[in-house]
């Protein structure tokens, strides 16, 4: 994972020389004041949203033409703040043969639109939240998705969390802390299941 540090005050000063004066909004310069983290191959800009930002990431096509597929460009492009747990192509390929192209289908959207929203929670949960939680919560935190379902995050060791779904999968978080104008994506090696 490599990281770029864009420090806010720096490039403000910058802007304004190049600008001739003109200055940015508290808005733009806190969102500049996240390091930029490489996903995919592509940096993942903090002044980007989650749907323009994971467009670009190799990593994430086909969570991307799910995405697209269920109808849910417009909703993860919204104000939020939300958190996305995204799992990489690679977890999706280890789904039982015929899982994604199944999903994909016009006939399944309902299915795939609630095993999406199983993977994002209201809020914006970074690491040190999360770790927050799961230290209040004894070891263990529970997040309801906005698919209603429910999941668990707890530590494994002193930096790597993971994350078990209702039918008691597990995920490991692989890149953290990946900051969108409208929230965080934290990348995952699985697919999270809901019970139902």
């Amino acid at each position: 994972m490599k990281r770029t540090s864009i420090k806010t005050p720096l490039i403000a000063s910058l802007l304004t020389l190049a600008l001739g004066g003109f200055t940015l909004n508290t808005v733009q310069a806190a969102d500049m004041s996240h390091d930029t983290v490489t996903v995919g191959g592509q940096s993942m800009l903090p002044s980007k949203d989650i749907v323009d930002n994971a467009v670009n990431s190799a990593d994430h096509t086909t969570l991307v033409a799910a995405v697209k597929a269920a109808g849910l460009v417009d909703t993860l492009k919204g104000k939020g703040p939300f958190t996305v747990f995204a799992p990489v192509n690679s977890a999706f390929t280890a789904l039982p043969a015929g899982t994604v192209d199944t999903l994909l289908k016009p006939a399944n959207k309902a299915t795939l639109t609630h095993i999406l929203t199983y993977h994002v929670v209201a809020g914006k949960l970074d690491m040190m939240t999360l770790a927050e939680k799961i230290k209040a919560g004894g070891g263990k935190a529970e997040l309801t998705t906005v698919a209603g379902g429910k999941l668990w995050v707890m530590m494994n060791g002193p930096h790597n969390i993971t994350i078990k779904d209702e039918k008691g999968d597990v995920a490991d978080i692989t890149t953290y802390d990946v900051y969108q104008s409208n929230g965080v994506i934290q990348v995952i090696d699985k697919v999270l299941m809901p019970k139902s």
